[in-house]
């Protein structure tokens, strides 16, 4: 099985590049940067799913600087929207599977419950409605599509939560974390792992996966803590409100995995288990 992975230099699209054991499987990894494929260009989609006769193509490439996109949202929408329509075409002409990965953002955030694959979407940022309308984009132009949805991600390839914390914690006597944001941290291992799989079923259709469990920012930050086993710093909760973004953080973004049980596939592990694997290198 030949897979194209775009986006291959960000954090989830280095990890399916660098994923252990696909030779067993029989599966080879074909990572495009930016550099290597562009995703605005319909010409460029269409080469590289023609020329790599691909099999499957998971979709990474996006703009995901969720404060920056306010500013500019014609870049994201290019990006985010249009891309995706290309590559969903050039996936479609060619008889390969998209899987296309989407955010915990297309939603409101404000749910007292973990949102389900159909529940009514409601994006609040420039960041999330670009992301939505690329998973419509995606089911707009047929063929073999998956939509993953997935939050909170952080792994050993680009910046995020984790690194954030392990640095300051070198520098800080006091961290103060958010505590009134609610969600599922994942992390990019285990979520390339489940595309893989994915990947090798015909099980189209909208997806959440993210890791199993709940928690807060500030809970997170504590078990990121106590990994590194730091008994000198101090975590101060705060609340949103203390900290105001450009684009609205969702209060809760909990994905419920109903498709993935109703399918019998392979769930994503605990957020702290992941958390202690990655911890452990």
């Amino acid at each position: 099985m030949r897979i194209i992975v775009t986006g291959a230099d960000g954090q989830l699209g280095r990890e399916l590049v660098q994923l252990p054991g696909l030779a067993e499987k029989n599966i080879q990894i074909l990572g495009f940067g930016r550099g290597g494929l562009d995703v605005t260009s319909l010409q460029s989609c269409r080469e590289a799913v023609k020329r790599y006769q691909a099999d499957a193509v998971i979709h990474c490439a996006a703009y995901t600087a969720v404060d920056k996109a306010e500013a500019e949202p014609d870049l994201a929408y290019r990006i985010n929207a249009e891309g995706t329509r290309n590559i969903a075409l050039a996936a479609r002409e060619f008889g390969a599977k998209l899987i296309c990965v989407s955010t915990d953002y297309v939603f409101e955030g404000t749910a007292s419950r973990p949102y389900k694959e159909n529940d009514e979407t409601n994006p609040r940022t420039v960041y999330g409605r670009t992301k939505l309308a690329g998973e419509q984009e995606a089911l707009k132009a047929g063929g073999k599509v998956f939509i993953v949805r997935t939050s909170w991600v952080y792994g050993r390839y680009g910046r995020n939560f984790v690194q954030t914390i392990s640095e300051l914690i070198k520098t800080k006597d006091e961290i103060q974390v958010v505590m009134d944001q609610i969600g599922s941290p994942t992390y990019t291992l285990d979520l390339a792992e489940f595309l893989i799989q994915l990947a090798r079923t015909e099980e189209y259709g909208i997806y959440h996966a993210s890791g199993s469990g709940v928690c807060s920012w500030f809970q997170f930050a504590q078990a990121i803590v106590e990994e590194i086993g730091a008994k000198n710093v101090k975590l101060l909760p705060c609340t949103t409100a203390e900290f105001p973004r450009p684009a609205p953080r969702p209060a809760y973004s909990v994905l419920q995995h109903g498709e993935i049980q109703r399918k019998g596939l392979k769930d994503l592990r605990h957020w702290r288990a992941a958390l202690a694997a990655y911890m452990q290198g």
